[in-house]
């Protein structure tokens, strides 16, 4: 049901149970999915690519054009996934020529005023709390929470299943499975409740901490942590999938353990 005080452009293509409150405006180049809400004072700007079952609370902008100098009104998309919920005032930029997309996956749950910005990739089953803030060219894995005010720097990449705390301020890459806090932001354990939470046994979580340990404990330096870890730590997908996050990393890793961290946490 589409309310008589919202306007839908004609080119904009609207699935026939979407239900759409009064004072939206939806612009052409838009595709929105079975199921769907969109509460008052929504904005969905063109390249718009809503999936099924999704809700969009009041005063929302979604697929509003980069904010980047570069970007010369090149056709590029903002992608959102099923079942996904996206609060108030939440702006979602959409892709430069970087990614030509910006794109959050299935099952998230994006919280009031956050913003994520052009050519970001989000994963599947995301939560990301209050004022949660992306730069562009984020890539983040599937299951990851962020919680209230964090903030990440461009071209940033955090891996699946890790947990920051609030307030964080993320100019490295965080690796999967971990817990990220402190100033500057650093390894403070794995997400072990998080992962319990998402079918992970005890013994499983005990061997992504074993990893943990030589990468971010032991005060080994990271190229020789991973060769350490390919010898003593037997195959799982979790170890190589580790491995080849912190062979990738553009910016570098976070920084990990202190004695420092030690005391403080006392």
């Amino acid at each position: 049901m589409i309310h008589p005080l919202t306007y839908v452009h004609p080119d904009a293509k609207i699935a026939h149970n979407v239900k759409i409150d009064p004072f939206t405006t939806i612009h052409k180049n838009v595709d929105i999915g079975e199921g769907t809400w969109i509460g008052s004072n929504v904005t969905i700007m063109e390249g718009a690519r809503i999936g099924k079952n999704c809700k969009i609370f009041p005063s929302s902008v979604i697929s509003a054009i980069p904010q980047d100098l570069k970007f010369k009104g090149e056709d590029t998309i903002t992608v959102i996934g099923d079942n996904t919920t996206i609060r108030e005032c939440v702006t979602i930029n959409r892709g430069t020529t970087d990614r030509t997309m910006t794109k959050i996956g299935n099952n998230c749950l994006i919280m009031a005023y956050s913003h994520i910005a052009h050519d970001c990739i989000v994963g599947n089953s995301c939560i990301f709390s209050n004022n949660t803030t992306l730069a562009g060219h984020i890539v983040v894995g599937d299951c990851v929470v962020l919680a209230g005010l964090t903030a990440i720097q461009q071209f940033v990449r955090i891996g699946s299943y890790a947990f920051v705390t609030g307030g964080s301020l993320v100019r490295k890459d965080i690796p999967p499975y971990v817990k990220a806090a402190r100033e500057p932001l650093s390894y403070v354990g794995v997400n072990s409740v998080g992962l319990k939470r998402r079918g992970y046994s005890i013994d499983k979580i005990n061997h992504i901490l074993d990893i943990y340990r030589i990468l971010f404990v032991r005060g080994y330096n990271v190229s020789k942590a991973v060769s350490i870890i390919e010898t003593e730590i037997p195959v799982s997908d979790e170890r190589d999938e580790i491995i080849s996050f912190v062979r990738d990393t553009g910016r570098g890793i976070m920084k990990g353990y202190t004695r420092r961290h030690a005391e403080d946490l006392s």
